[in-house]
């Protein structure tokens, strides 16, 4: 069945903490959202803001391929003719293609909000649809808290349908606007409209109870052939319905058709996309799209995944735009290591004892809390180093630093560099810089290459906080030689050493790398470094 997707990302969306989007990045995301396959895409409310009523004059330059754009509003004022309302021409003078509008449709915020009674507001729907209509618009109309009102009064929100309805609203969608109503009375409203209504029903959900889209997909399987809801599940207070999770699951699971099998293979980067816009980090668990959605860290998994992805992935990666990762960690099996050597022909450089005390390597550092997940540099120097036993571009023979409350800090480091020892001596803006100059500084005649790598961030993190100042703390250090960045750990209950630690890895490793440039290795870690 073809199932109408109607984003309100842009609307909706934007009334969440933290998410808020300029002109030109409502414009962007209005052409991201048309190339993914969206049928609507509602882009604000024109009347009640500059920056979507601009935001309309300028859509109106732009082609869209597929989608409708939509604006949205309210049904008039209680004190207005539909001619002379304001918001019912701003909704017109935006121009587009379709117009969303919302009435009321709980009994309680008839008498409360709009102090009228409920003929008023019958009078309210119908008048404004059908002006809307007249004025060849198309029209969505959202029943406001639709399932509210059900269970307060229910023949009053079958009242509020019926005169939207015989105005000429092309869709009802019903609205759980506090997001309060669980599925089985989701299930059981929306059954009881299908009965009495034709044509296209909506659902509108939000997440305040952590079930939005079980709420649409069980909506749909009552009746209802259009969808509402917000890329990554933004919206207000809790979010609205994840139209992520709701496009992937219609197509891949009840076999629907929303944007299409061809389309679905850009929805993980559509979904990044529009993260980076709105300048949020993608949740690492988000269903289908997140970086671990199709992530395998147990060795029983991997193992498992190994023979047959289909042990424990519900579906293949791939058909969202998502790739599948193996993790390495404490938790690892010789299959995670095994995984990823032989993924890029690497495997039959390591005999079996080798991938054996890599893999117990990797068990022992995790084990000293270095967690290897987030710093794919070291990782990556472990697999370089167990291809190259006893090889190292050089040896730390000793290091000092010094802080004095007059006169800074200073650090002497030394190395042993192709049989010979270099010293170096400087002062800098604390440890970590004073070590850094003295490391790059000893290195710079035979490697001038280190100059190019720089830090980006720098994170601490106490491990045993009941330890107080004396905990162990991890060190993680993100590095960049312009042009990729990695990351590093250090781990000590000294954080100059867990620090120095760090600093010394990454520079080894791009050493390592610019000694013996091999693709393999590189390509070994992608899975760590992965992103869009």
């Amino acid at each position: 069945m073809r199932i109408q997707t109607f984003d309100t990302t842009l609307r909706d969306g934007t009334q969440g903490e933290a998410v808020s989007f300029s002109v030109d990045d409502k414009l962007i995301i209005a052409q991201k959202l048309d190339e993914l396959g969206i049928d609507y895409i509602e882009g604000g409310w024109p009347n009640s803001n500059p920056k979507d009523k601009e935001f309309f004059k300028r859509a109106q330059d732009v082609k869209f391929k597929h989608a409708r754009l939509t604006a949205f509003g309210s049904t008039r004022f209680a004190k207005n003719t539909v001619e002379q309302d304001p918001n019912v021409r701003a909704l017109l003078d935006a121009e587009t293609p379709a117009i969303s509008i919302f009435g009321k449709s709980w009994d309680l915020h008839v008498r409360r909000a709009l102090g009228i009674d409920e003929g008023q507001n019958l009078k309210l729907i119908g008048e404004t649809v059908k002006y809307l209509k007249d004025h060849g618009r198309e029209v969505v109309y959202d029943a406001e808290h639709f399932f509210d009102g059900y269970n307060a009064n229910a023949e009053f929100a079958l009242r509020t349908l019926e005169a939207a309805k015989k105005a000429g609203a092309d869709v009802l969608c019903l609205c759980d606007t506090n997001g309060g109503n669980l599925t089985h009375r989701i299930v059981e409203v929306v059954s009881e409209v299908r009965k009495r209504f034709d044509g296209v029903i909506g659902i509108h959900t939000h997440n305040d109870c952590d079930v939005a889209v079980a709420n649409t997909m069980a909506a749909v399987e009552a009746g209802c052939t259009h969808v509402q809801g917000c890329i990554n599940g933004y919206g207000e207070r809790c979010g609205n319905a994840n139209l992520v999770s709701i496009i992937a699951n219609l197509e891949l699971k009840l076999g629907h058709t929303t944007i299409g099998k061809e389309n679905l293979q850009t929805l993980s980067t559509a979904a990044r996309y529009i993260a980076e816009l709105a300048n949020l980090p993608m949740r690492n668990d988000q269903p289908y799209v997140g970086h671990s959605a199709f992530a395998h860290k147990g060795g029983v998994h991997v193992s498992a995944v190994l023979k047959d992805s289909s042990t424990y992935e519900h579906v293949k990666p791939e058909t969202i735009g998502n790739r599948q990762r193996v993790l390495l960690s404490d938790l690892s099996g010789r299959g995670n290591v095994l995984y990823k050597l032989k993924q890029h022909g690497l495997a039959e450089r390591l005999d079996a004892d080798a991938r054996r005390q890599l893999l117990e390597r990797i068990k022992d550092l995790e084990h000293q809390g270095y967690e290897l997940e987030a710093a794919e540099g070291t990782f990556e120097l472990l697999v370089r180093e167990a291809l190259h036993p006893g090889w190292s571009v050089f040896d730390v023979v000793n290091y000092d630093v010094t802080t004095r409350l007059v006169g800074g800090t200073t650090a002497t480091v030394t190395l042993r560099i192709q049989d010979s020892v270099h010293t170096a001596s400087a002062t800098g803006q604390g440890p970590m810089n004073a070590l850094d100059l003295c490391l790059r500084q000893c290195l710079s005649n035979v490697y001038p290459q280190v100059k190019d790598v720089r830090l980006t961030d720098y994170k601490v993190r106490v491990l045993e906080p009941k330890k107080g100042t004396a905990a162990k703390v991890r060190v993680l250090v993100e590095w960049s030689d312009h042009r990729r960045s990695w990351a590093t750990v250090g781990v000590s209950d000294n954080v100059i050493e867990a620090s120095w630690g760090a600093l010394v890895d990454a520079i080894r490793l791009e050493l390592m790398r610019l000694t013996e440039q091999d693709e393999n290795v590189d390509k070994v870690v992608e899975d760590y470094c992965w992103g869009v």
